[in-house]
């Protein structure tokens, strides 16, 4: 059965009261009191109330509390033991989710109750509906100008351990053998028993941990065989195939070796070389979902969009929200280039689209700065890559809006201009090109009655941007971009943002938006306090 209060109800007395003016006015001046005077009654529980029988069953816990209470442990970093607790006893949560009574019913949360709600919003995506209906209730509340918003990615490590080759081998050989062992004894009795008593006794895994530089690459070698002949040995066998752990073994085989015929007869296993595994593989049995980034590492990486002002006035600084107003958890293997269009029009789609949004040079491919031009979207973001030196480059010649060659660098104007197939093609005087004294490095080419230079017109484009990024006004506009590294620090101070508890791409992706939307709360009672005293 569903429970559910309605806090659109007022109190004919008021259940606060018992509080000394001065607690109260803390109370009320805290994220508490925003909480519950803007936020409660904007969560999405209607979208809980599918997964709950209105007839059946015992009556579920009251479902405001439960998603505020998913919302606060991760705001705070809280574990389960200590958000039961901080529910139990801390008046701060009573008052932000307006628990007026003494009874277990609304004020005490099992550990059992915890996890399966968590599962639920975990498995549905109940946490973005959660972050997209507090984030725009908060963008309306407080008249939130989304015209400026800047874009950038963080790392997130999740709750496991780095393993090298040979720890990624030997722990998969050993989940599935335990498994196997408890699933499929019959099936277990058939192993050999030497592969038994290395990979699933006791201490069989910190011997692995125990191996000299000079003998890495015989072990490698050996568990990489073990591994071949499990997979070979049970490759007929439906049941024991479609378990979890040996699909795992499957996926080590095919990122980590590549398989060859054998002279002698069968299959012959040989270990890849660390430049052919893909970015994607597994990091650890334990957490399937984690990839690796050589610039920052295994894990996760978040796309984080926020608002900000251009403003050196601390006072207005003050006032003014900061919301974050979209995030977006992926693969660390991920390109941040391929995440921006997404990423703005899951902003766009939810009226929060900006006139001008920063990134670095990451996301400042031609692609992306014309994806949203239509939509009068500017992207503020340096072109990736650098330009020959000691070469003259299309950035050096004088170029017009729409990609036209006005002046080469020594002062000549072209003779000829043609557009042909999204080309364009610019012929400069044929005997003053010859005569140059940087003919040779320039891209000109000498014809039969010009000089020419054919380019695109992304060539073109990067160009003129390239020629824009070294101007003041563009060094004015782009100086805010570097703001947003504060707010990574901020989500990682506050929240633990970088370092989750959590393993699996859905819990890191409903603990990384659970903590964005605590991140916007704290910003806007921060907000709403110097907004009363101004």
């Amino acid at each position: 059965m569903i429970r559910t209060n309605d806090h659109k109800q007022m109190h004919l007395f008021d259940p606060w009261d018992f509080l000394s003016p001065k607690r109260r006015k803390m109370l009320d001046e805290s994220w508490a009191g925003l909480f519950q005077q803007e936020i409660l009654r904007s969560l999405p529980v209607n979208l809980v109330k599918p997964f709950f029988s209105k007839t059946m069953g015992r009556p579920t816990k009251e479902l405001y509390t439960m998603l505020g209470a998913m919302l606060l442990q991760q705001a705070h970093n809280l574990t389960d033991e200590e958000a039961v607790a901080q529910l139990s006893f801390n008046i701060q949560w009573h008052y932000a989710l307006n628990l007026t009574d003494e009874s277990d019913a609304s004020k005490y949360l099992s550990l059992k109750t915890l996890w399966n709600f968590r599962q639920i919003m975990t498995e549905n995506e109940l946490d973005v509906a959660l972050f997209n209906a507090i984030t725009d209730k908060l963008a309306k509340v407080f008249q939130v100008n989304t015209d400026n918003q800047r874009l950038d990615s963080v790392h997130i490590k999740s709750n496991m351990r780095r393993l090298g080759r040979i720890s990624i081998f030997s722990t998969s050989i050993n989940k599935f053998l335990v498994n196997l062992k408890r699933k499929h004894p019959k099936h277990f009795a058939t192993v050999n028993a030497d592969v038994i008593g290395k990979y699933i006794s006791e201490k069989a895994l910190s011997c692995f941990s125990l191996v000299k530089p000079s003998e890495s690459s015989k072990t490698l070698t050996e568990v990489s065989k073990n591994l071949y002949d499990l997979i070979e040995q049970f490759k007929d066998c439906p049941n024991i195939k479609s378990m979890y752990s040996y699909k795992l073994l499957e996926r080590i085989l095919n990122e980590q070796c590549n398989l060859k015929e054998d002279p002698l007869g069968g299959q012959k296993v040989e270990l890849k070389i660390p430049k052919e595994i893909p970015s994607d593989s597994l990091q650890n049995p334990s957490d399937p979902d984690a990839t690796y980034s050589g610039h920052k590492g295994q894990g996760y990486q978040a796309q984080v969009t926020e608002t900000f002002t251009k403003t050196e006035d601390e006072e207005e600084k003050a006032k003014t929200l900061n919301l974050i107003t979209n995030i977006e958890v992926e693969p660390a293997s991920y390109s941040d280039a391929d995440a921006f269009i997404p990423n703005m029009n899951s902003i766009i789609d939810r009226g929060l689209g900006p006139k001008e949004i920063q990134a670095d040079s990451l996301y400042g491919s031609d692609k992306n700065h014309q994806a949203f031009i239509a939509d009068g979207i500017d992207l503020v973001a340096p072109t990736m890559g650098t330009t020959a030196k000691g070469k003259f480059s299309l950035s050096d010649f004088s170029l017009s809006d729409d990609g036209q060659i006005m002046e080469c660098p020594q002062g000549q104007a072209p003779e000829l201009k043609k557009r042909k197939k999204g080309r364009l093609i610019q012929g400069f005087h044929l005997d003053i090109c010859m005569n140059c004294p940087h003919l040779e490095i320039c891209p000109v080419k000498p014809g039969k009655k010009y000089a020419y230079y054919r380019y695109s017109s992304k060539s073109a484009r990067i160009a003129n941007r390239r020629q824009y990024e070294q101007t003041d006004e563009f060094k004015s506009r782009y100086r805010w971009r570097a703001g947003v590294e504060a707010t990574m620090s901020e989500l990682d101070r506050r929240t633990g943002f970088k370092n989750l508890r959590y393993r699996g791409m859905k819990a890191i992706r409903f603990a990384a938006t659970m903590k964005a939307v605590g991140i916007n709360i704290v910003r806007a009672t921060a907000a709403r306090k110097a907004i009363s005293y101004a």
